[in-house]
């Protein structure tokens, strides 16, 4: 049996605490806030999107940068593993569109309840209100020294701090420290599944504005970097939503030097063919109503004036009146509503963190540090980031099972 100190009591600590005093050994769990699992709390709007029920390769194709780092992860704790630990705790589970993974009550305090039980029944010390300051080497293991001036010692120790996103939960990239003061590789810190910001006015004028089932494709001039079919919302600044948090992790890197352009095909399911016989129905059936008065099946109403405008169709125009070239350039623009990205919100918004310790010097099937024995990273501190769906909680409880299964 050896002593095992866990800095951090989010999802990835937890899990930790859980399977390593499931093992025997004695568990000390610091969380700096008075209550464990804060951003835990509000992730998946607070419903907690804790996996994705999809098959291993598409668990490894979400993964941003070099997935083979979890092979052993991901295999040693499966996402079917995963549910069936919270099943067992009796976590009622359901699967959701795209194979998000909920419990079945909507609520995320249900997970953190359950996890915080099964540390209570297994002997874990969970110390809220216990801000780590310092961790340092000591003779046989590692000492940490809490705010309050105490000092802790332990065989072995678990780093599960997260990254900086949603700073008001605690996450202030306090793991990165320490990983460079016993020598590791920071990768760049970016904000990561974060929302975008559009340089054109008529964005942020459909503020509110909930699209689903529309296809999100981003360009570099003609070179296609991302398309994603899903869900967007429209906001004051930009965009957000789904399907723009997944992109923003995968061309996140780019804005840093250049504006990139942002295509939204309003109506997948139709070919530009289909819409144009669509539209030509429905102006047949308001063949007396000008063109802004004639759109209300097509769009949703917010919708309608900035369609209108970017169309260079008379508002007022009768549709009978409307030419063929006229339509197909209509055609194209709902096909091709297309804006600027400028750039990316900040860490107040971001889900996740981008970068963090090099996983070149962790042991993929322990989470050990290469270079300090006996000293583990896990979770959001790695340079490890996934698309949204429930997949950066599976790197959370997969690497956070392998170092607890790995501590001696």
């Amino acid at each position: 049996m050896s002593r095992v100190l866990i800095i951090g009591g989010g999802a990835a600590g937890m899990f930790a605490a859980v399977h390593a005093a499931r093992q025997g050994h004695q568990v000390q769990v610091f969380e700096k806030n008075d209550r464990p699992g804060r951003k835990l709390f509000i992730t998946g709007k607070g419903r907690c999107n804790l996996t994705n029920a999809c098959d291993m390769e598409e668990l490894f194709e979400a993964v941003s940068g070099d997935s083979r780092f979890l092979y052993s992860s991901f295999y040693g704790c499966s996402n079917q593993d995963v549910m069936r630990f919270f099943e067992d705790l009796g976590l009622r589970l359901k699967v959701e569109r795209g194979n998000r993974v909920f419990p079945v009550s909507d609520h995320s305090s249900d997970v953190i309840r359950v996890l915080v039980e099964e540390m209570k029944k297994q002997g874990v010390i969970l110390r809220l209100n216990s801000a780590v300051k310092e961790l340092f080497p000591e003779e046989e293991g590692f000492a940490v020294r809490t705010a309050d001036g105490k000092k802790f010692l332990g065989d072995s120790c678990i780093v599960a701090t997260g990254g900086l996103s949603y700073p008001s939960t605690g996450s202030t990239g306090d793991g990165y420290r320490w990983a460079k003061d016993f020598g590791h590789q920071v990768g760049r810190l970016v904000p990561g599944l974060v929302p975008m910001e559009a340089e054109e006015s008529y964005v942020s004028k459909l503020q509110g504005l909930s699209l689903k089932n529309v296809t999100v494709t981003i360009w570099s001039d003609r070179k296609k970097l991302y398309e994603e079919f899903g869900e967007m919302l429209f906001t004051h600044y930009g965009v957000s939503g789904p399907a723009i948090l997944s992109a923003s992790s995968r061309i996140g890197d780019r804005l840093q030097n250049e504006k990139l352009t942002m295509s939204v095909d309003l109506k997948p399911a139709l070919s530009e063919k289909q819409l144009d016989k669509r539209l030509l129905r429905d102006f047949e059936e308001n063949k007396n109503r000008c063109f802004k008065n004639a759109l209300g099946k097509i769009f949703p109403a917010k919708l309608i004036p900035v369609m209108v405008e970017l169309s260079g169709i008379e508002p007022k125009k009768q549709v009978n009146e409307i030419s063929k070239e006229e339509r197909k350039r209509f055609v194209r623009l709902i096909k091709d509503f297309r804006f600027t990205i400028t750039g990316l919100r900040d860490y107040n918004e971001a889900i996740i963190t981008r970068g963090g310790v090099s996983v070149k010097e962790i042991n993929p099937g322990t989470m050990e540090s290469k270079l300090t024995p006996n000293l583990y990273f896990i979770g959001e501190v790695l340079d490890l980031d996934a698309v949204t769906g429930g997949f950066n909680l599976q790197i959370a409880w997969s690497t956070a099972y392998m170092a607890a299964s790995a501590v001696r």
